[in-house]
């Protein structure tokens, strides 16, 4: 029969690695971020196992795969109702805010409508008052007198002559 070989720390420390990119920890919690003492606490070890002066290609891959994925960070249960909650309450905010322009420009509507029909009422009144102070009779129009010519007389102004 035979032996198959321990698994070296190394091994184990990349296994561990691998669960924790693809995202399916053994030890650790389902999402736990890659760090270099996450990795050696999903290997079952203590954070201090894994330093660079034993590991270095390990820790050096750790490192890269850090920098290029250090920024994608899943986003907690907790985060993602805060985020939800503030998304509600912004479009709760909107609704109200709606809500107060409808209001507001239903009330200047109806005080537009009440001024129009006060000012049709006094048009027709005014109207009305005007029908009565116009004569009932029609005006005949007089020609004026012709005006008097001027002799010539009077139009000198030098003196006799």
């Amino acid at each position: 029969m035979p032996m198959s070989k321990p698994k070296t720390a190394e091994t184990n420390f990349r296994e561990a690695f691998e669960r924790l990119k693809a995202g399916v920890p053994k030890v650790l919690p389902a999402g736990t971020l890659v760090s270099q003492n996450n990795v050696a606490k999903e290997a079952g070890c203590d954070p201090s196992a894994l330093r660079k002066a034993r590991f270095p290609g390990l820790v050096e891959e750790i490192q890269a795969y850090l920098a290029t994925h250090g920024q994608e960070r899943p986003t907690s249960e907790r985060q993602r109702l805060l985020k939800a909650r503030q998304v509600s309450r912004g479009k709760s905010d909107t609704i109200a805010s709606l809500k107060q322009q409808r209001d507001y420009a239903a009330s200047r509507l109806v005080e537009a409508d009440e001024l129009i029909s006060t000012l049709t009422r006094r048009v027709r009144d005014l109207e009305a008052k005007l029908d009565d102070l116009q004569p009932r009779a029609s005006v005949v129009r007089i020609k004026p007198a012709a005006k008097p010519k001027a002799n010539q007389r009077s139009m000198d102004i030098s003196g006799p002559q």
